[in-house]
């Protein structure tokens, strides 16, 4: 085996009859395989093992470059990476997948169906992750010095299923049978403390009576385009100190024996751990803290490796807090600097404020992390003092001179002081960083304006913009292989590391021939996805209808069930005019719903149970379809977006920071329905307001019709037929056999509950809206067009650019190829 490595030590003339000898000897030496025994999963894991082989000498190049060139280097902490299936990312990163794809074809093996053996790491679940994931591929590409740290999960989020039209919730044990990616490195673990007491002595104070945990390090390889940079992405798993207390177990304390192992491992077991309970909250706060303290330690470790000179570490690291999850970095790295480095507070902080950069991803209050005081104090007694003193200093910046003074200094008190105290993570993350960045132009000015008025004010310059990209060699290249081909004939292959060069397709909009092969690929890939929609659904969808597509995380303000408002409507136009004449169309929904979000989850069977009565009924056979895919994610989701027609992005204005589903969805050709929210304001600059389907209040008509008194009653008693739809839908007509009680939460969050997304606000509009992109769909002269311009016009929504913008205007990184 070494020999044959030796020889084929990755030359740049790699050969299918290379590849194939690599692919058979990883078969029999590390799998214990003979072809003729091989499973699909044998050959998948083969096949991977050998691609890893390529990635680990590009990593040990990359990371021994670095070294030697003593880089800047970005330290990336985030809570969620959704990397998806790597196999067929990783071979077209790498340039393999043509040559891999031969070489398997010359035995008999479809590369194709055997990346269908992958499953999807649990690592992350939506918008958070995929955008981690998507920066670390685009890091490499742009051969920029960079790590990733996060959480080696055992379980995802949950696996997800139905029954009755409800969501079911199963573990996501994605970890079952390891990973052919990942390198576990147990001599670089780190020993994290939780717990404990605080002794204050003459000359410093001791944290003592922790609680210890181990972090085990897994590393995964990401690949930039053209595989010449491989950076890493290093995640944490939770093991304990001490595995197992043989005294106990003797004297017949069998789970006293496990029970430290049970706690220490539970620390990394889920991610996202259901908080709804005060211990589902002290769980979420060790596990962020685990991995930023790890994280830290192995940020040390590398930095004095490299470098002789301490007074260097502000200049050389660069950590970037991906939202509010590891913004207890900032009180850690307080803490490793005064108590282990013995530093001045104020050359301590000084550092930790040149060092620490912040993005935020939410403008929802709920979703800006707090922790009550008792809490904190309990698992992190001196990080508390810590935050304490800062907090101090921090409002002796604005002397509470008046009413007005002391509004401000409540306003950026870093504890919020109700019945019982808490630790406002998001206004830690703004004080303790050089640079607050939102991801979208309209995310960027509320929360300045909005959200963090006070601090904009205090630190002028402090915060930017950078919307947020996704990778196309993703979203493009490796989800719509054929458009992808199209372009690279029209274009050659520049556009996939710069996505602005799609807008030189406008030259070819007139020729007939394109046209007519775009069209025939969206309609090939309608057909691929309904032969998924099949398997996943039962359904047997027409791939000429109308694919109206929302996949997203199932929230109130991403607005569900506006959109089934909208398929009520349609559904009762069908019952009552049978004889009209109705163009087909498929509403198709992905997302899963937080454990603990009871509204969300009747949402999802709202949809199923309208999507059971609509399928079911021979009048609307043909003309409407509902279906909701189960356990949607990143492989899903390539399936979906490029057969998708129309891309609803219809949160209420001011609520989403970006989105990123609505770039994905105009790349690949689809016509976005939406407010003007997140990205979508500049989307729509991006294709013209004649390219896209804008509708419902703005972001600041939403708050003014909050302020003014909104009454969603009002329109209840206004509109007919708003009336007897939300009447329908709680009446328990819609769940035969069940309990007419089943939807209620729904009727009453619109009504009783206020409707605090302004759904029946905005449902006119909508409808409006709809009815103009039905027309359009039906009109292929006006519609082609649309589509063509939404593929060619939204290069600027690159994840390459949004990383340029990061590394030149925040992280002042510069490129270094190995």
């Amino acid at each position: 085996m070494n020999a044959f490595l030796g020889a084929f030590r990755f030359t740049k003339e790699a050969t299918p009859s290379a590849i194939r000898e690599c692919i058979g000897a990883h078969l029999r030496f590390s799998l214990a395989r003979v072809p003729k025994s091989a499973t699909p999963r044998d050959w998948w894991l083969a096949t991977s093992l050998m691609t890893r082989d390529f990635l680990v000498e590009r990593l040990l190049a990359t990371q021994e470059e670095h070294k030697n060139s003593g880089v800047r280097r970005l330290y990336y902490l985030s809570l969620e990476y959704f990397l998806g299936r790597l196999l067929r990312q990783n071979l077209l990163n790498l340039g393999l997948w043509d040559l891999t794809g031969e070489a398997l074809r010359q035995i008999d093996i479809d590369l194709e169906e055997i990346c269908q053996e992958e499953g999807e790491m649990g690592l992350g679940n939506g918008g958070l992750g995929r955008l981690a994931a998507c920066f670390l591929e685009s890091l490499a590409t742009l051969q920029l010095p960079a790590i990733g740290y996060g959480i080696h999960y055992e379980f995802g989020l949950f696996q997800q299923d139905f029954s009755r039209g409800y969501q079911i919730e199963r573990p996501d044990d994605w970890h079952r049978f390891g990973s052919p990616w990942e390198i576990l490195h147990p001599e670089i673990s780190q020993t994290v403390h939780l717990y404990g007491r605080i002794d204050h002595r003459e000359g410093g104070c001791c944290w003592t009576g922790c609680r210890d945990v181990l972090g085990l390090p897994f590393d995964i390889p990401v690949a930039g385009f053209g595989g010449n940079t491989v950076n890493l992405l290093r995640l944490w798993s939770a093991k304990s100190t001490r595995e197992f207390d043989l005294d106990a177990f003797n004297r017949g304390g069998y789970f006293e024996a496990v029970g430290e192992k049970s706690f220490c491992e539970s620390i990394t077991k889920v991610l996202y751990p259901n908080d709804k309970t005060e211990s589902g909250k002290e769980l979420r706060l060790v596990q962020q803290y685990f991995f930023v303290a790890c994280s830290l330690r192995d940020i040390l470790r590398r930095f004095e490796a490299e470098h002789h000179d301490w007074e260097l570490f502000p200049e050389k690291v660069v950590i970037h807090l991906n939202d509010t999850h590891p913004a207890i970095a900032i009180v850690e790295l307080m803490r490793i600097l005064i108590d282990e480095r013995r530093m001045e507070w104020e050359v301590a902080w000084t550092w930790v404020t040149r060092i620490f950069a912040y993005t935020n991803h939410t403008l929802l209050p709920e979703a800006l992390e707090t922790w009550s005081v008792p809490l904190f104090h309990r698992v992190l007694p001196r990080h508390l003092e810590i935050l304490y003193e800062i907090n101090r200093r921090l409002l002796e910046t604005v002397p509470a001179t008046d009413e007005a003074a002391q509004a401000r200094r409540r306003a950026i008190s870093l504890i919020e002081e109700n019945q019982t105290k808490a630790v406002r993570m998001a206004h830690l993350a703004v004080v303790g960083s050089f640079s607050v960045n939102g991801v979208s132009a309209l995310h960027s000015e509320l929360l300045q304006s909005r959200l963090f008025p006070d601090f904009a004010a205090l630190f002028p310059g402090k915060f930017r913009n950078v919307t947020n990209g996704i990778t196309p060699r993703v979203w493009l290249l490796g989800a719509n292989p054929q458009l992808a081909s199209l372009l690279t004939e029209a274009l050659g292959e520049a556009w996939i590391t710069d996505l602005s060069r799609l807008g030189e397709l406008r030259k070819f909009f007139d020729d007939a021939s394109f046209r007519e092969r775009y069209a025939a690929i969206k309609r090939t890939n309608k057909v691929r996805l309904a032969d998924c929609l099949r398997e996943w659904c039962g359904i047997s969808a027409d791939p000429d209808a109308l694919f109206d597509v929302q996949i997203k995380r199932i929230h109130e303000y991403k607005r569900q069930h506006l959109n089934l408002l909208h398929i009520l409507w349609l559904y009762r136009r069908i019952l009552e005019h049978p004889q009209e004449e109705f163009p087909p169309r498929l509403f198709l929904f992905g997302g899963k719903a937080a454990p603990g979000y009871d509204l969300a989850k009747c949402i999802i069977k709202a949809i199923n149970a309208v999507a059971s009565r609509i399928n079911g009924d021979p009048q609307a056979f043909g003309k409407l379809q509902v279906a909701f895919v189960p356990n949607y994610g990143v492989s899903r989701a390539s399936r979906i977006i490029p057969a998708a027609d129309l891309s609803e992005q219809i949160s209420t204005a001011g609520k989403e920071a970006s989105g990123t589903g609505n770039m994905k969805l105009a790349l690949n050709g689809a016509v976005t329905i939406g407010t003007l929210d997140g990205a979508n304001v500049e989307i729509r600059e991006a294709v013209g307001p004649e390219n896209i389907f804008i509708f419902g209040l703005t972001a600041q008509e939403v708050t003014d019709r909050i302020e003014s008194g909104y009454t969603p009653w009002e329109i209840y008693e206004a509109d007919p037929e708003i009336r007897a739809i939300l009447d329908w839908i709680g009446s328990g007509d819609l769940t035969p056999g069940e309990p007419p009680s089943v939807l209620a939460p729904l009727r009453s969050s619109l009504l009783e509950g206020g409707d605090p997304f302004l759904v029946l606000a905005d449902f006119a509009a909508y409808l409006a809206a709809q009815r103009q992109a039905e027309q359009a769909y039906r009109d292929k002269s006006r519609w082609l067009p649309m589509v063509l311009e939404n593929t060619a016009s939204v290069g600027r929504f690159s994840s390459d650019r949004s990383i340029r913008e990061y590394a030149d205007g925040i992280w002042r990184l510069t490129p270094l190829a190995p």
